[in-house]
């Protein structure tokens, strides 16, 4: 029972650090302190590392992941740390919206001198009546709500913060 006790305990006091660390970056962010770091890179490097990091659960959860890579994409000036921060919200939240057998497209192509990197998955999709809301902090659906607890609203905030910080933007299609 004490170990018991002892593995829960030590699960919450992770979550609630993990939120601390989210509430500090946003906090970094809203003030104009977020320093990036930028370096000439290529993004399909980045995702690469990303999708690799979450090989392992994705594969748990039973869900395909596949990278498109579009010709001609440039390398950019990014901070790969924020770039792979980003990701790994937009991919947290894939795979907690695919069901099993599904699939998740990240895809990278050139865009106006600039680079376009999606993330699409065969989930149920964001209802309309959400889709404006999606990257304002502490905001979950009705169906993330309902689903498993998981994820603090804090993910895409923080993912729409590094966007624009390095003069992005990042949207939302419904289906």
């Amino acid at each position: 029972t004490q170990t018991r006790y002892l593995a829960t305990v030590s699960a919450e006091i992770q979550r609630l650090s993990m939120l601390i660390d989210d509430l500090f970056e946003l906090t970094t962010i809203d003030s104009g302190e977020l320093r990036l770091r930028l370096e000439t890179l290529r993004v399909e490097d980045v995702v690469a590392e990303t999708v690799d990091a979450f090989r392992p659960q994705v594969e748990r959860a039973g869900i395909h992941i596949e990278y498109e890579q579009q010709p001609g994409t440039p390398p950019i000036q990014a901070d790969p740390y924020r770039l792979s921060r980003v990701l790994y919200n937009l991919l947290q939240n894939a795979i907690r919206h695919t069901p099993n057998d599904g699939t998740i497209l990240l895809r990278s192509e050139p865009a106006s001198g600039a680079v376009q990197l999606s993330v699409c998955d065969s989930g149920e999709g964001i209802a309309p009546e959400d889709a404006p809301f999606v990257f304002d902090r502490f905001y979950r659906g009705d169906r993330a709500r309902a689903r498993d607890g998981a994820g603090s609203g804090l993910g895409l905030a923080i993912a729409r913060g590094i966007v624009e910080a390095h003069g992005g933007r990042i949207w939302i299609e419904p289906t």
